[in-house]
């Protein structure tokens, strides 16, 4: 058997106008944590959903070597026999599933009547999420979960097939401070029973404190392969993007102007548990030019604060929204979008995109009022918008024509950003922008916003990563349980003490209104 349990060979993938792939060649020795990263675009999920099945034989060009034998996979299924398993950045989860439902899909355990042995799939299941740190109840159903909740189902469901070799698409991207941690030390347990990973992150301190070994991407091409200890992080982000970065926020200094919008004594229930309250006695205010980071751990209510003012979340809700001073009530997004409110959504494929249709149809969707005429669409109109926005946005792409689930992730969420561009927002409201998105990306999707800013759009940014809300906030507020317990002014923050506040240690003033 020889040094290497995975090979890839001269791999070339094309698709309509992109090569996506070009002539690459990767080598995983056997139970190492190997990191493959690069910008989006750089071809990373397509290397390895060549690898897992879902891009079979024939759709491209190369070679597969497992334990020195040649592998031709024709579906997802064939990959799996063999011992792999694919945690992808899109989940591959059934919603009105539970989790015990899901984790065994297509392979379910009978009993000897030849049904579904629903017990031994629960203590097994149970065990697994056990495993990655979910203390939750397996029969819940998998649409009553958040995003990083059912991120560690899909890591569950790996478990369960017990594969040798683990791909792992971005899959710390929606999971908390201490999911992250109890994840890279499941890694660290899998990596000593010898089980293989491959590790896919835009997180390069995750890759620094993971990897054992690091192949670098970009456009399309394999640039090198490094033993972790042996490159460092400025060279690494340098090789990826094919040019220096000296920083990772622009210096802008915002100019805030006159209070645009108004939360007051916003209260809602969870839908699922009635008389919980999901959010309590919030008040927030935004001014023109300013952003406004929300920061907070998973389950603290930030999303759940966008959703209910555009009116899709929560029962009982009270309180008073007001826009130039004016109250006005959202009772859906359609009157949210003609006050002038517009939300980027977190799951940009499950909520922001329709991945089938083209960047132009997607950009113009919620704007068809501003482009129509007794009903009739003006196409010229519609072109011309999709086309600017590309060029001001720089949205990588051999066409407007071209269809967004083709497209990078950078890219998508540029074309996110394009379609509330063209609904001239008074106030924006970004759900972890830069989600997904390499470094590279980040700094121009961290520009676009401080140019938003600049126009005068009051801009609520949610956000995940410290250092992103530290370094693009003019004002940070800081959610627990439901509550404002923190608000730092530019310069005063400092990730301990917005993580201080996040988990409770410390509450501060919990209105904002002047």
């Amino acid at each position: 058997m020889g040094k290497y349990i995975l090979e890839m060979n001269h791999v070339k993938k094309d698709f309509p106008g992109v090569r996506a792939l070009d002539d690459v060649f990767l080598r995983i020795k056997r139970g190492e944590i190997h990191a493959l990263v690069g910008e989006n675009g750089a071809g990373k999920s397509t290397l390895m959903k060549i690898l897992s099945g879902v891009y079979p034989h024939g759709t491209y060009e190369g070679q597969i070597l497992l334990n020195d034998e040649e592998q031709i996979f024709s579906n997802i299924n064939d990959s799996i026999k063999v011992g792999l398993a694919t945690i992808y950045q899109e989940l591959a989860l059934v919603q009105y599933l539970d989790i015990v439902e899901n984790i065994f899909l297509g392979h379910e355990i009978q009993n000897s009547m030849g049904r579904i042995d629903y017990e031994q799939e629960y203590d097994i299941a149970k065990k697994a999420l056990k495993e990655v740190g979910l203390n939750i109840e397996p029969a819940t159903k998998v649409k009553n979960l958040g995003i990083g909740q059912q991120q560690l189902v899909e890591i569950a469901k790996a478990i369960v097939k017990n594969a040798n070799i683990i791909i792992l698409d971005e899959p710390t991207s929606a999971l908390t401070d201490e999911e992250c941690r109890n994840l890279l030390n499941l890694l660290r347990d899998f990596r000593k029973r010898g089980v293989t990973c491959i590790y896919i992150s835009h997180k390069l301190s995750e890759v620094f404190d993971i990897a054992d070994t690091i192949t670098i991407l970009r456009d399309g091409r394999m640039v090198d392969t490094r033993d972790v200890d042996k490159i460092s992080k400025d060279e690494l982000i340098s090789l990826m993007v094919g040019r220096t970065i000296s920083q990772r926020f622009p210096e802008v200094k915002h100019k805030p102007g006159k209070k645009v919008f108004e939360i007051r004594n916003w209260t809602a229930y969870n839908p699922e548990l009635q008389d919980k309250k999901k959010l309590d006695d919030v008040s927030v205010s935004v001014r023109e030019g300013e952003v406004v980071g929300i920061a907070g751990l998973m389950g603290a209510g930030r999303t759940e604060l966008a959703l209910s003012i555009l009116g899709t979340y929560g029962l009982k809700v009270s309180g008073e929204l007001y826009l130039d001073e004016k109250k006005i009530i959202n009772k859906n997004p359609n009157d949210a979008i003609k006050n002038g409110i517009c939300y980027l959504s977190e799951d940009r494929k499950g909520n922001g995109l329709i991945l089938g249709m083209d960047i132009k149809k997607n950009i113009s969707l919620p704007n068809l009022f501003n482009i129509s005429k007794y009903g009739v669409i003006n196409e010229n109109e519609e072109i011309k918008y999709a086309e600017k926005y590309r060029e001001d946005l720089k949205i990588k792409t051999p066409s407007i024509e071209h269809v967004v689930a083709n497209l990078s992730g950078g890219n998508q969420q540029k074309v996110v950003i394009a379609k509330w561009l063209m609904a001239l927002p008074k106030v924006l409201i970004l759900d972890e922008p830069t989600r997904g998105i390499d470094v590279g990306a980040k700094y121009e999707i961290y520009n676009i916003i401080n140019q938003l800013a600049e126009s005068g759009v009051a801009i609520i940014m949610i956000s995940s990563e410290l250092p992103e809300i530290i370094g693009m906030s003019d004002t940070i507020l800081v959610m627990h349980e439901g509550k404002i317990v923190g608000e730092y002014k530019r310069g005063e923050a400092t990730q301990e003490k917005i993580m201080q506040s996040a988990i409770g240690g410390e509450e501060h003033e919990k209105t904002r209104i002047s």
